[in-house]
């Protein structure tokens, strides 16, 4: 009955959090909204190294998790390997954009990946990128300010920024030289999808982390022997969700109203 614990720079690994919950409706889950440090894709990997450990020390010493999913591309690929060198026996599950993915599904040969410039810039990214560079021409677009903008409900500011960056990827649809398949390399991404699909003028193929991870997530545990039992969660008064934020929970709370439609209290903690 020990939760999983889940932590984004903000309100974008909620989208992560959607499939966790989906894969796993008998597990209890913690998630950590680190808005009073964000936007993490704009920051060095110092700063987000040391936030990623002080949300997991907090989510193992007060809330026992058994697990963590970091729901950050920028996160994942700046702390993950530190977080695993420091936290050996706990099962920790990152997110990384999907190219292999794209690889398999692109018909044009022509792939869009949007994300933080933090993401594009680091070494795990590159390591990725450069094992499939050959098999698919990649676009890849820094998308400035594009989180913080979902992350602050900003709509003219969201529409500007994905207008900007589509137009900057080149032409859509599925004629030989356009882009007819987009990662959203960042969680945020995927709550803006009819915007750019939009703005894209063509049904495109979108590709977001949150249901492959939530898969490994499941097999990880289920590995680990740590899967809840459901009879017991059944009969458990605990609700299955809980929600902290480090910066503005009232900007959690409606967040989390009008992705997951439900009404969690959101409580605000200092990290």
């Amino acid at each position: 009955m020990h939760p999983i614990g889940v932590f984004d720079s903000g309100v974008g690994g909620l989208s992560v959090l959607r499939a966790l919950h989906a894969e796993l409706p008998q597990e209890l889950f913690v998630y950590v909204a680190d808005s009073g440090h964000a936007p993490y894709g704009e920051r060095d990997d110092s700063h987000i190294i040391e936030r990623s450990h002080a949300i997991t020390d907090y989510l193992i010493q007060r809330h026992a998790i058994k697990a963590l999913v970091v729901a950050c591309n920028t996160a994942t690929a700046a702390a993950i390997h530190t977080l695993r060198a420091m936290h050996p026996n706990l099962p920790i599950i990152g997110i990384e954009p999907a190219l292999k993915p794209a690889v398999a599904m692109t018909r044009t040969g022509r792939i869009g990946v949007m994300a933080t410039r933090g993401t594009l810039g680091s070494e795990k990214f590159k390591t990725l990128y450069t094992s499939l560079k050959d098999q698919a021409e990649f676009i890849l677009q820094p998308c400035d300010g594009l989180a913080d903008a979902i992350e602050r409900d900003d709509a003219a500011q969201i529409l500007r920024i994905s207008s900007d960056c589509m137009q900057n990827m080149g032409s859509f649809g599925h004629a030989p030289g356009n882009i007819d398949t987009l990662v959203l390399g960042c969680t945020h991404y995927p709550f803006i999808a009819p915007i750019l699909q939009n703005l894209a003028g063509y049904p495109i193929q979108f590709l977001e982390g949150g249901a492959p991870v939530a898969r490994q997530t499941k097999r990880i545990i289920t590995d680990h022997f740590k899967l809840c039992d459901s009879k017991l969660a059944s009969t458990e008064p605990l609700n299955t969700l809980q929600f902290f934020s480090t910066g503005n929970s009232a900007s959690l709370f409606h967040t989390v109203k009008r992705w997951l439609h439900s009404q969690h209290t959101v409580h605000s903690i200092t990290i």
